[in-house]
């Protein structure tokens, strides 16, 4: 193979012409053209295949990361599960990413990401991990169907129960657009 390889790689890869004696025409300049259209034939010919090889490989891409968005769901919601606040906040962090449509919505609901994150806001002893709680649930509460899930999961009273931090200001803000959300969809927030 490597002799194969040894014997087509002055053609592939060569940076001047095989035919290295000059031609010689009537005029100097038709040379030159000649030659400027030869190596603007190459570079184009060049971004062709540099074009095709991109082209390739989205596409390639395009068929891979879908298969991979699930699996980071899950391992997602499993960083919920965890003692350690900090992969708690990474995983609320990624869900709240991960919910840009109500189709993914719904999948973090279903996959179990909705009950975890109000564990992990009621036992949140820091204003950080608060806060990457309640920026998740408010990200989740966009759809309507999941709202009703968080709803019916007891999400108000843990909200409402969220201790107020006098250092975070964005703790209070989500917290009052959450509410704001379930007051919206017309559920009694005073209880």
């Amino acid at each position: 193979m490597r002799t194969i390889a040894a014997t087509f790689s002055p053609y592939l890869w060569r940076r001047t012409p095989i035919n290295s004696q000059p031609r010689r025409f009537s005029t100097s300049s038709f040379g030159r053209d000649e030659q400027s259209i030869e190596q603007e034939a190459e570079r184009k010919v060049g971004w062709l295949l540099k074009l095709i090889f991109a082209g390739t490989a989205t596409v390639i891409g395009y068929q891979i990361f879908p298969y991979m968005g699930d699996n980071l769901m899950q391992q997602s919601v499993s960083l919920l599960q965890v003692k350690d606040p900090l992969f708690k906040r990474m995983g609320a962090s990624r869900l709240a990413r991960f919910a840009i449509d109500d189709e993914r919505r719904m999948k973090i609901v279903e996959i179990g990401g909705a009950q975890h994150l109000l564990n992990m806001l009621e036992s949140a002893r820091d204003d950080r991990t608060r806060k990457e709680a309640l920026k998740a649930l408010f990200a989740i509460s966009k759809s309507d169907a999941a709202a009703v899930v968080l709803h019916q999961a007891g999400a108000i009273s843990i909200i409402k129960s969220t201790l107020e931090s006098g250092e975070d200001v964005e703790v209070g803000n989500y917290k009052s657009n959450l509410l704001s959300r379930f007051q919206d969809l017309s559920y009694d927030i005073r209880s």
